[in-house]
């Protein structure tokens, strides 16, 4: 039985081999998801935001540990949590974007005065 992922705000969604990790089913859908440690869970640049918990492995101490009260907010690391039945994760904005996002509509709402 095929493990199926859903990437949000863009709705890419791919079928996997059940035990595949989100991070790597990201870049079999070509979602942009950022990473520096190679995924070992050292620098919590792949979090994700689990939509219901559901067909995604159970939370690991040491993600739990390393994402502190983000947990409690939904958030996994992709990285180390693996795809067991059907998901839907949201990929938040990347910061650096979100910057310049948050500029260009400041500087759009200067000029409407």
């Amino acid at each position: 039985m095929a493990a199926q992922i859903t990437f949000l705000p863009d709705a890419k969604r791919i079928e996997v081999r059940p035990g595949t990790t989100v991070l790597d089913a990201a870049g079999k859908a070509r979602v942009t998801l950022r990473v520096r440690c190679g995924g070992k869970a050292a620098c919590m640049m792949c979090k994700v935001v689990a939509r219901d918990g559901q067909g995604l492995s159970p939370i690991s101490q040491k993600e739990r540990l390393k994402l502190g009260s983000l947990a409690d907010q939904g958030y996994r690391l992709a990285c180390q949590t693996k795809i067991v039945g059907q998901a839907e994760v949201e990929v938040p904005e990347d910061p650096l974007k979100a910057a310049i996002r948050r500029q260009l509509e400041l500087q759009r709402k200067e000029e409407e005065l």
